[in-house]
């Protein structure tokens, strides 16, 4: 695996190739990509349409996140409708790679200004949210990141607009939401992967966070003593 701590990656083999996370090998992930860009050939145009399905075909699920590796690969997010930013970012940067477009995964920690009180009791006081992933896809000679993470439907919800991508510029989350209110704050960056890092997120992960952000029984108890109150 390629590892780029600061900067870009060079475009190689290694941001091309299937992977057990970037799983394009697979038939359903092939079936999604070639389904979504339709009779598209150009590569940014291809990007938009993949970004929109990615983004608003799988729900975002802060609350089912688990260290299973499985649960991170292209394919179970796909199957599974739903997910939080790192399969999602996976599988967008999979269905990039399977139409020739080099991806990788990029990591952050960001502060969400509007978070919900739930997920700041799974999240035990923790107020930064770790290795925050998003795809890194090669187009017009430069590398772009793009966040698919939260679908169309949460944004209305909670009055943030969309993230879109313009076909030039990065599509990450916005600073503010429609209100004005300060809302996604990008606090370190942690490089670019050439495959999704598992075992680093899976570490810090145990690390950083309470076994209720990613162990589904810890979660359960949180939610019941809060419920009993």
């Amino acid at each position: 695996m390629n590892f780029v701590p600061n900067g870009y990656p060079e475009v190689s083999a290694e941001y091309l190739d299937p992977t057990y996370y970037l799983n394009f090998d697979n038939a359903l992930v092939q079936e999604f990509a070639l389904e979504v860009i339709g009779k598209t050939s150009s590569p940014v145009e291809q990007t938009k349409k993949l970004f929109i399905a990615v983004r608003d075909k799988i729900r975002y699920d802060p609350y089912n996140i688990s260290l299973d590796p499985s649960s991170y690969k292209a394919s179970y997010c796909l199957k599974a409708k739903h997910g939080f930013c790192l399969p999602k970012a996976n599988l967008l940067a999979a269905a990039a790679r399977s139409v020739g477009i080099p991806a990788g995964i990029g990591l952050s920690d960001v502060r969400n200004h509007l978070c919900t009180e739930r997920m700041k009791r799974m999240m035990g006081g923790q107020e930064i949210f770790l290795h925050h992933g998003y795809a890194v896809l090669f187009l017009k000679d430069k590398w772009i990141k793009l966040a698919p993470a939260f679908n169309i439907e949460l944004c209305n919800r909670f009055d943030v607009a969309p993230t879109d991508f313009d076909g030039k510029n990065h599509a990450l989350f916005q600073q503010y939401d429609a209100k004005g209110r300060l809302h996604m704050e990008y606090v370190k960056n942690h490089g670019i992967w050439s495959d999704f890092p598992f075992h680093r997120v899976s570490r810090d992960f145990k690390k950083y966070y309470p076994p209720s952000v990613y162990d589904e029984k810890a979660r359960a108890r949180v939610d019941f003593a809060y419920i009993k109150k």
